[in-house]
């Protein structure tokens, strides 16, 4: 496997499979299947408290909490931006909010991805990232806080 773990198998084995494909089209064109994959974001999450701030298109991602294991949604009026997001939310998926909060963004250089995105859509998708870990440290919050009323 290529580079180090991101704490994440699922997030591990997207990184192993873009960073060992030489060709960057190769690596584009995952990053647009991936897109294509993504579940249509219900409209009453399509507000400002779920906009990825600092990305020139259109983000929104939206983590929740079950079973202390986080489910995301989100989308893009971009397709790459929407392929990045994609990624993300496969790769994070299922872990818990302590998991996702840890991951290491260097992760990203791994990928090879850098060489295909121009600097505004490298840092959309560190941005991407930090807004998840944002969400999953806030729902590691909220549930410590619901506890009393679950008994």
């Amino acid at each position: 496997m290529a580079g180090p773990s991101t704490g994440s198998p699922a997030l591990d084995q997207i990184v192993a499979r873009l960073g060992g494909t030489a060709d960057p089209k190769r690596r584009y064109e995952y990053v647009l299947w991936l897109a294509k994959k993504l579940q249509p974001l219900p409209e009453e999450f399509r507000t400002d408290a779920f906009k990825v701030k600092g990305c020139v298109s259109q983000v929104y991602v939206v983590g929740q909490l079950e079973g202390g294991k986080l489910h995301w949604q989100g989308d893009s009026d971009a397709a790459i931006t929407k392929g990045l997001l994609a990624l993300l939310i496969e790769g994070m998926e299922g872990l818990t909010p302590e998991q996702a909060a840890a991951i290491d963004p260097s992760f990203i250089a791994a990928t090879g991805l850098q060489a295909s995105l121009t600097p505004s859509r490298a840092n959309g998708f560190l941005n991407i990232l930090r807004m998840m870990q944002t969400q999953a440290r806030t729902l590691t919050g909220s549930v410590a806080e619901a506890r009393p009323a679950d008994f």
